[in-house]
């Protein structure tokens, strides 16, 4: 049977996910939760993942590898940032050791980009970066990262040298929840997706993506005079979010490489017929097995290389 290796943790805001890894590679046993960064900052960060190395019977000397929000100035211990430009491989070697505990537990640190211009942040994503793009990846390439805060990298010779972060999937929640326009898509939740008004969504806002909030309007507007769907509606609204956030995401992070998605589930389905009805070339990377193959190469980095050498 293959022994254990180490403990790898995906610690976000809302949630919590671990994996037990073990020699060969494979998963040896998994954990998750709703445990994440807002329940754990009052629970106790050490006291929720003890809890969960029991329920799995980890080794008490297995090391544990973390990344996500517990690196947050409001998580656990504050893992601090990497500037781009930078390369991915100093990102393994940025690991936060936190103190008092009786085994090795590291977090891995965030990514910043310091332009006065464009400041922005990641926390989380770095390390599903480190899954999907090898370090020493050669060429251009650009990675999407959709979510409540989706983020678009740009990736040269194994170097990140810029991102961006759109609010999309937040302005989804907020719009389709909190505005006029949420009574437009009442009663979506039962009827079919409408594939065809996200995809006339999409191209509108990504040909004139500074028509963004006018063809949102048209959500409630062809309601009321063209019977528009409460399911035509909530696709409008969404293709209209996400084509403007690949109009502007490619604006800045270029057009001449294909796009890497990292994704998984509902999220992968939409950006994948995003591309598609776009005609942009893409590849996916499930996004579960980025984030294990990031947290592996950090754990190889950091404890598996220099067992092999002692």
């Amino acid at each position: 049977m293959t022994k254990p290796a180490f403990i790898a943790v995906d610690w976000g805001t809302s949630s919590f996910r671990l994996w037990l890894i073990g020699e060969d590679g494979n998963i040896l046993a998994e954990r998750r939760s709703g445990e994440g960064m807002t329940t754990a900052a009052q629970a106790g960060f050490a006291n929720i993942l003890q809890a969960h190395l029991d329920a799995i019977s980890a080794p008490l000397d297995l090391p544990v590898i973390v990344c996500g929000m517990a690196g947050a100035r409001q998580g656990w211990v504050e893992a601090g940032y990497i500037d781009t430009p930078t390369s991915l491989a100093a990102i393994l070697t940025g690991a936060v050791v936190v103190p008092g505990q009786s085994r090795d537990v590291r977090i891995l640190p965030g990514l910043a980009q310091r332009a006065k211009d464009a400041p922005d942040v990641m926390r989380g994503e770095e390390t599903q970066l480190l899954g999907a793009i090898a370090a020493d990846a050669k060429g251009e390439q650009i990675v999407c990262m959709p979510g409540t805060h989706s983020k678009w990298v740009r990736v040269v010779d194994g170097r990140v040298t810029g991102f961006s972060t759109f609010m999309t999937g937040e302005l989804f929640d907020v719009i389709t929840k909190h505005s006029i326009l949420s009574h437009a898509v009442a009663g979506a939740a039962d009827m079919p997706a409408d594939t065809t008004a996200f995809e006339a969504a999409l191209k509108a806002a990504f040909e004139k993506p500074q028509l963004v909030t006018n063809l949102m309007f048209t959500a409630r507007s062809g309601q009321l005079l063209h019977g528009t769907t409460a399911a035509g509606a909530q696709a409008l609204i969404s293709g209209t979010l996400i084509g403007a956030e690949i109009a502007g995401a490619l604006s800045s992070a270029g057009q001449g490489a294909a796009i890497t998605l990292v994704a998984s589930g509902r999220l992968q389905t939409l950006y994948e017929e995003a591309f598609r009805s776009l005609s942009l070339p893409y590849q996916t990377i499930d996004a579960d097995a980025a984030v294990r193959r990031g947290l592996s190469a950090a754990a190889e980095a950091i404890w598996l290389k220099n067992e092999s050498k002692s």
